[in-house]
């Protein structure tokens, strides 16, 4: 059977983003509770297909076809609003089975992606050892668990994944999960030009498929230090049509390096619900001076602090940037940081890390990501020039 890449755009892109676009999601006792109207108009098509698939599980709540199905329309949601509460919609259309030591595959593999959501890596893994000892070749859980793997910095554990994909209607699926672990381990360029060439030769794959290379290769850009090439492949991204919450973070990243706030606002002005981009959008309106920015600023601070009570800590390294850029205190970004790398260590973790712990004077702090960048040789020149600044400062 062809393999559908059902949320190709969320698996590989959002996962990558590792949660940190949007907090910890609230769950429902149910999948009727009502706890806010979302924004969507009557007329809408995805409000009439939720609607509808609510109303039927409703009916027959021990449908499992029928829950997770809804379950995976709440999970590519978070993808296209960057809304977190639709994680728990998920686990609450999922309750049934949620419990179990050992649910259905189905099941077991949404319940991986929801627990590494919230930093649950461990629960994540250990469901996904579950289904590949029962299923060796489900491309779901493999691309999960080998997205985990790279975020946490475990390259070769990732790339044993990433080839078991090789082969059939996975291959493309296969090259690009692999190009992301080159991009980090000093093949950057290699990378680039070889899933390039893979994406050229498949003209017909589907938009989520076009979008996720582009992203892969904005990023390979990026690595390399050509940011005007990764621009042409996020606007070519942007060209799709496609809502993603992690196309926008990034491109906005990319324009506030370029110094082009103007365009961030423009990019984000309605962008508000997601707390990763919110927090671009205070950066650019900042840059601007606006009189809105002070009103970003409060938010984020206040959704910070409830994640604090919550005890959430998804958001860190996030909360760690705004810290250092809003705040101005940059004990209280290095300390987020810190915490935030003994959990995942990808480049916009580094970059944070690195430059809380040059504002606080701090080199001894960092030492942990110098060994990273020392070990996985990866190419980024904004990360190699902050480990020299860094290295300059201690001497």
């Amino acid at each position: 059977m062809r393999f559908a890449i059902h949320g190709l755009t969320f698996l590989l892109s959002a996962i990558c983003a590792s949660g940190q676009l949007m907090a910890a999601a609230y769950v429902p006792k149910s999948d009727a509770q009502v706890l806010e109207r979302l924004p969507f108009k009557p007329s809408d098509p995805v409000a009439r297909e939720l609607g509808q698939l609510r109303s039927e599980l409703q009916r027959s709540p021990q449908n499992r076809e029928l829950a997770v199905q809804l379950a995976r329309r709440y999970y590519d949601m978070v993808a296209e609003e960057g809304d977190p509460r639709y994680l728990g919609y998920a686990q609450a259309a999922l309750a049934p089975w949620w419990e179990m030591p050992t649910p259905p595959t189905d099941v077991q593999v949404i319940r991986a992606s929801l627990r590494q959501f919230q930093h649950d890596f461990d629960g994540a893994l250990s469901d996904l050892g579950q289904v590949l000892e029962r299923e060796p070749q489900n491309a779901r859980a493999l691309i999960l668990r080998a997205i985990i793997h790279i975020v946490q910095a475990r390259y070769e554990q990732g790339r044993s994944d990433c080839r078991s994909l090789r082969g059939g209607d996975t291959e493309l699926l296969s090259l690009g999960c692999e190009a992301v672990i080159d991009g980090l381990t000093g093949k950057a360029t290699a990378a680039y030009t070889g899933l390039k060439a893979a994406y050229e030769a498949r003209p017909a794959v589907s938009t989520d498929e076009k979008l996720w290379i582009q992203l892969r290769l904005a990023e390979l850009s990026q690595r390399r230090g050509r940011l005007d090439l990764a621009e042409i492949h996020f606007k070519k991204a942007l060209e799709l049509g496609v809502s993603e919450t992690f196309l926008l973070a990034n491109y906005a990243d990319l324009l506030l390096d370029l110094k082009r706030p103007a365009e961030v606002v423009a990019l984000l002005k309605d962008k508000v619900r997601s707390d990763g981009l919110l927090l671009r959008l205070a950066f650019a309106e900042r840059a601007l001076n606006l009189p809105t920015a002070g009103e970003r600023e409060a938010a984020l601070a206040a959704r910070y602090g409830a994640a604090q009570l919550r005890g959430d800590t998804v958001h860190q390294q996030e909360e760690a940037r705004f810290a250092l850029q809003v705040q101005r205190d940059p004990k209280k970004s290095l300390w987020l940081s810190q915490q935030n790398w003994k959990v995942q260590r990808e480049p916009r973790d580094a970059r944070g890390f690195l430059e809380a712990a040059i504002a606080a004077k701090d080199p001894q702090a960092a030492q942990p990501v110098l060994e990273w960048l020392a070990q996985s040789h990866i190419e980024d020149p904004l990360l190699i020039g902050l480990g020299q600044q860094l290295k300059g400062g201690a001497k």
